[in-house]
């Protein structure tokens, strides 16, 4: 039998990447094709680079997308990082109309929980049941949950209230860049994020993810928590892996 494929397209703050996927292994199986997120991120503006990053490799089956949106029925009800015009915007629809897809080839999910899928089917959460969560760190801080693995959509635990700020605005990945913080110096702030995360949940397991999970051993080890943290396997390239995922499997359908 041959290797079973799908795509997936990840949709983040500040780029938009996209390549095939080996769907039973997890991996990509070619080098992914990384495009700057437009701005402004309208819809129509990051349709077009979906479908030029799609285009770029020929796909023409059933394709996977995330956004940093709260998403529904394939509808975007916020917009964390992308331009504001995505609320209330049908991106399933759209998408599917600008790639020349049904609707129902057409997957769309929020970026935390796609890359969550990936991470409890082939990565850091295999085998792992109870209360599991996975942040990414990003542009902003996105969750995904999963009870028994089963996936808990749409949370959105990079909100919550730290020290009276909005979690992702003090312990993102970019607040790291922008203060150019050192390891030691950015770890404390995502501690104390976890540790406000931890007064109302009693995570079995925490999977950090995002672009900063590549440099894990320079601040996983300095990070004071209840739960146990580990990093994501899949690095960035969860985002891409649960998309495709998702897709292939009729997610949203």
């Amino acid at each position: 039998m041959g290797t079973a494929l799908g795509f997936g397209v990840d949709v983040g703050g500040s780029g938009i990447k996209g390549c095939p996927v080996d769907l039973d292994a997890g991996v990509l199986t070619e080098e992914r094709f990384r495009l700057p997120t437009p701005q402004p991120s309208t819809p129509d503006a990051v349709a077009d680079a979906v479908a030029e990053i799609v285009d770029k490799f020929e796909w023409q089956g059933p394709i996977g997308i995330t956004l940093p949106c709260v998403i529904k029925d394939g509808v975007a009800h916020t917009a964390a990082n992308v331009d504001p015009s995505w609320i209330g915007t049908d991106a399933q629809t759209l998408f599917a109309e600008r790639l020349g897809r049904e609707r129902s080839e057409v997957a769309v999910l929020n970026d935390a929980d796609a890359a969550g899928l990936a991470e409890m089917r082939v990565g850091a959460g295999v085998d792992h049941s109870g209360l599991v969560v996975l942040l990414t760190f990003g542009t902003g801080i996105g969750s995904a949950t999963f009870v028994d693995g089963k996936l808990v959509p749409n949370t959105e635990f990079g909100h919550i209230e730290v020290d009276g700020h909005d979690a992702e605005t003090q312990a993102a990945a970019s607040v790291k860049d922008d203060l150019d913080l050192s390891y030691p110096d950015w770890a404390p702030r995502v501690s104390r994020y976890l540790q406000a995360l931890e007064r109302f949940l009693w995570p079995d397991l925490i999977i950090a993810g995002g672009g900063v999970s590549k440099k894990a051993q320079k601040w996983l080890p300095l990070l004071e928590s209840r739960s146990p943290v580990v990093a994501a396997e899949l690095k960035n390239d969860a985002g891409i892996v649960g998309a495709a995922s998702a897709a292939a499997r009729g997610y949203g359908h």
